[in-house]
């Protein structure tokens, strides 16, 4: 009796001291849902024209610093609803921070997967294309790729998924060459699968935590340099905006009414600190070495 009470015991000790998760998880999680909810239902949430101008509520303060319930977030230097626009933008920056987090995690992955495939000379051309965007100035090369297509919102989504790809490369690369190393993968491949199968049906499910995990380091990055350009005017051009745009625009009435500035401010900061917290998070789950 007493040696199975004590192997219960020890069954049941796991699943007690099994980690819980923290409380700036769960918050970071609620803001993540909050902030995509709204990008999915923003024509819903828009109670005003965002391009509408009204120049008699010029510069309305938002609630709280002496402003109305009909623009509880104030108004910018043309009259335009607050509120409207930071939902409009929060919709286009989260669908231009999907779409290039997505775009470069595909390219990234299958190229590091190609290098792990076929080695030699192609690897040598693989590595050297990801140290040289490692090493190059990503500002210096979208001001050129810009200068020289022009700006337009494909552009800009493609011209942003080159910004981080070449981690997801050398991740995927390293985890490919680990398994195939291994004997689930060439099992496969000795009984006749095609190369792509194994990739897509064996490796990719065992590597997909960890790009899953630089996935959300990645996206935070993406938002901030979207942001950034945009700030400079060369991101998402009038008539839409973004956080990064509405920024821009605020910077000149920081003094007059700093509102502009300060609301899309703080739903960037919070969104790469929320997003952050969760990759630290996934991170922590995935490996089992810091368990």
């Amino acid at each position: 009796m007493l040696q199975k009470s004590t192997s219960e015991a020890l069954s049941s000790k796991p699943s007690s001291m099994r980690p819980r998760t923290p409380l700036l998880v769960h918050m970071a999680l609620a803001y993540l849902a909050v902030f995509v909810a709204t990008a999915a239902v923003a024509q819903f949430l828009i109670p005003y024209d965002p391009a509408a101008i009204d120049l008699k509520a010029r510069l309305s303060p938002p609630i709280g610093w002496g402003g109305s319930l009909a623009h509880p977030f104030g108004t910018d230097e043309l009259g335009r609803d607050m509120l409207s626009r930071l939902v409009l933008s929060i919709q286009m920056s989260v669908s231009i921070g999907l779409g290039a987090t997505g775009l470069g995690a595909m390219v990234g992955t299958s190229l590091g997967f190609i290098a792990a495939h076929l080695r030699g000379w192609t690897e040598q051309a693989i590595l050297a294309l990801i140290d040289f965007q490692a090493t190059m100035p990503f500002l210096i090369l979208a001001l050129a790729v810009l200068a020289f297509i022009g700006n337009s919102l494909a552009v800009f989504v493609c011209l942003l998924a080159l910004h981080g790809w070449e981690r997801y490369a050398r991740i995927a690369r390293s985890l490919a060459i680990s398994a195939n190393a291994q004997g689930y993968a060439s099992a496969v491949r000795q009984l006749g699968a095609h190369p792509l199968h194994v990739y897509w049906r064996h490796i990719l499910p065992n590597v997909a935590a960890t790009l899953i995990v630089s996935m959300t380091i990645s996206f935070p990055e993406i938002i901030l340099v979207e942001s950034g350009l945009s700030f400079l005017g060369l991101g998402v051009q009038p008539p839409s905006t973004s956080l990064g745009a509405m920024v821009g625009y605020g910077r000149d009435y920081l003094v007059r009414a700093p509102w502009i500035l300060m609301m899309p401010s703080l739903v960037i900061s919070l969104m790469a600190l929320s997003v952050s917290l969760i990759g630290d998070w996934l991170r922590d789950r995935f490996d089992g070495t810091l368990r």
